[in-house]
């Protein structure tokens, strides 16, 4: 990671969220990572079969974030995220059929075969934005609408990457969200590269949230996304404080991907070695390491989960490729600009 790595992450008490998780709930937490994992893999390869067109963004070495902020906080808040939407789309309830069909270009998908990659949408999840940064006003008016509305039991959620710190419209809607007192956790996901663009030569501070938090009269949190249980703790406890303040907060969560920017993306500004090293800190692997340290699942029960969630999306790759093409006649429905 960047030199900012011998800075603390939030500290949590492992132990105590693992008691008070239980067993059932911390394996279905990393049962929707499994889900997740195969879902980007399947597809991926899908991809490469000439099966899905357009831009895909996979989310590989990133699932314990998302996976953590939804446990943590559930779904009855409003979320929104950029093009690498797959994986917050699979935990707000869209099911793999419908998204792998829209990856597919069918009209079971989850925008009926018009958004592809980019654009998923559930009743919770205002989207996937395809321009670097769009989410972030989204995200900001949705916290503005509870404001309005007093509604005091939800918040905002807007996950974005690192590269799209320096982009005005990030500056902007901190501002507001600041000065008019907007219940919006921003969620920084620093996996270090703003698509081959390294974090440090494109952002002028260390720490992306702590060192910028203050800017915007806003407290500032650094989380290792790694590691699902510090996102849990730490996402527990900032939703608890801005359900509590009705104030923003900003979260840098570092973590990698394994895989390019996007799918055409070779990765070639990541050596071999490094990457490989990278690989070896997998959210996956920690989780189910800690799990079977304490006796809370044996292999036999990963296994059988790691081939339960491969069924899943294998159904879902049939689905998608049995589902019918959109008439080109309804291309106009449902679009509103004059």
């Amino acid at each position: 990671m960047s030199s900012s790595d011998s800075h603390p992450f939030f500290k949590v008490d492992q132990d105590a969220i693992i008691k008070k998780l239980g067993q059932n709930v911390l394996l279905d937490c990393l049962r929707r990572m499994y889900l997740i994992r195969h879902f980007e893999l399947r597809a991926e390869a899908a991809y490469q079969q000439g099966k899905i067109g357009g831009f895909f963004h996979a989310y590989i070495g990133q699932e314990a974030i998302q996976t953590a902020v939804v446990q943590a906080m559930g779904q009855n808040n409003w979320y929104a995220t950029s093009y690498r939407c797959h994986a917050l789309a699979l935990l707000l309830q869209a099911t793999p059929n419908e998204l792998m069909a829209e990856l597919f270009g069918r009209e079971t998908g989850n925008a009926k075969g018009r958004g592809g990659s980019m654009h998923f949408f559930t009743e919770r999840l205002l989207g996937g934005f395809g321009i670097v940064g769009g989410q972030v006003p989204i995200a900001t008016g949705a916290a503005f609408t509870l404001k309005y509305n007093d509604i005091k039991d939800q918040v905002s959620v807007c996950f974005l990457g690192d590269g799209a710190v320096p982009q005005g419209a990030f500056h902007e809607s901190l501002n507001l969200a600041s000065l008019w007192d907007l219940p919006c956790i921003y969620v920084i996901e620093n996996n270090e590269w703003g698509m081959g663009t390294s974090v440090k030569k494109a952002v002028a501070a260390d720490l992306l949230a702590e060192d910028k938090a203050a800017g915007y009269r806003m407290k500032g949190y650094t989380l290792n996304g790694m590691d699902f249980f510090n996102c849990y703790g730490g996402f527990e406890f900032l939703y608890k404080q801005v359900l509590e303040t009705q104030r923003p907060v900003l979260v840098e969560v570092k973590t990698h991907r394994f895989k390019g920017h996007s799918i055409s993306d070779p990765g070639a500004y990541r050596t071999k070695e490094s990457l490989k090293k990278i690989m070896e800190n997998d959210p996956i692997t920690y989780m189910q390491k800690i799990l079977m340290d304490r006796q809370l699942v044996t292999e036999e029960q990963i296994k059988s989960i790691d081939q339960e969630t491969k069924e899943i999306i294998l159904q879902a790759l049939e689905y998608a490729d049995k589902s019918p093409w959109p008439n080109p006649i309804t291309l106009g429905d449902d679009v509103f600009a004059p």
